[in-house]
């Protein structure tokens, strides 16, 4: 098409075969939108387009993504707010024609399996290395790898115990991602060969918990569609004889002395406090000392 049409939050740039999508900078933008930049959305990616009504005098021209075209949107699953959802191009009531005439467009463009979910994405998610503070720890990818790091002032005994985590994306079977907008938010890992971990979140090694400032959605959804895509991408995991994934979790690089004291002192907290028996406090201790 070629042609460019400005909204309030975002352009949309429309070329043969494809939508660019920039977002705008500003205050009242949705962080999300800034987080994002911009996105090139290929027309295939697309399962429909609605034009509606919006609030206070505009009108929306809505693309819809098809199911799995898009690892951002797949993450949500559908708990973005409705001005978050960066396929919506809200415009001018008086534009309204203009809206019918790019949906009328774009609904040529639509392939012969638009309403069929995708085998892969066709929409690319944020680029790594990205990183995030959650409640209990810090999350970060480096394409490869995802690592959780516990703090002191958020992570549960049991976190305390098993340690920081790392996870391989070729030992991930997918995320789930819930809103820190709604109660009780997470970022959970799904291993291969592993049942999820329980509902309680602040207990599973293999999830960070959001809390008011800790994990927002202009964070926390980027970094698990990045991480969702590597996931997708990955070869799956070697297996054994007897069909049995093989699990292996890499370890951390040498620390510093001075954390390893630290965490030391935190743990023999922890064992006068009886939250760690002695075998426990050893065995813990022996694995930090070997770190060094």
């Amino acid at each position: 098409m070629g042609d460019v049409l400005a909204g309030f939050h975002a352009v949309w740039e429309f070329d043969t075969d494809s939508v660019l999508i920039r977002f705008e900078r500003g205050i009242r933008k949705p962080k999300l939108f800034q987080a994002l930049g911009e996105r090139r959305i290929p027309y295939e990616a697309l399962s429909s387009v609605e034009v509606t009504e919006g609030r206070r005098g505009t009108v929306v021209l809505h693309a819809l993504p098809r199911h799995g075209a898009d690892p951002l949107m797949e993450a949500a699953n559908g708990q973005l707010k409705e001005d978050a959802d960066p396929y919506r191009l809200v415009l001018p009531a008086d534009r309204e024609t203009l809206a019918e005439y790019y949906a009328d467009e774009l609904r040529t463009v639509l392939g012969p399996d638009a309403k069929e979910p995708t085998d892969r994405h066709l929409v690319a998610a944020p680029e790594p290395p990205l990183h995030f503070k959650a409640y209990d720890g810090k999350a970060s990818f480096d394409g490869h790898a995802v690592t959780f790091r516990w703090f002191w002032t958020g992570a549960s005994s049991a976190k305390w115990k098993s340690g920081d985590q790392t996870f391989p994306v070729g030992e991930l079977a997918g995320v789930e991602w819930r809103s820190p907008e709604i109660l009780n938010g997470y970022l959970r890992l799904l291993e291969r060969g592993r049942e999820p971990g329980s509902g309680e979140a602040d207990q599973d090694p293999a999830t960070v918990v959001f809390g008011l400032g800790y994990g927002p959605v202009h964070e926390s959804l980027p970094f698990a569609a990045s991480v969702l895509q590597a996931v997708r991408a990955a070869e799956p995991v070697q297996e054994t004889p007897e069909g049995a994934p093989v699990h292996r979790r890499t370890g951390e690089p040498r620390r510093d002395p001075a954390d390893i004291a630290d965490r030391i002192r935190h743990l023999g907290d922890l064992h006068g406090a009886g939250l760690l028996t002695d075998d426990e406090f050893s065995a813990k201790k022996a694995e930090l000392l070997a770190e060094l």
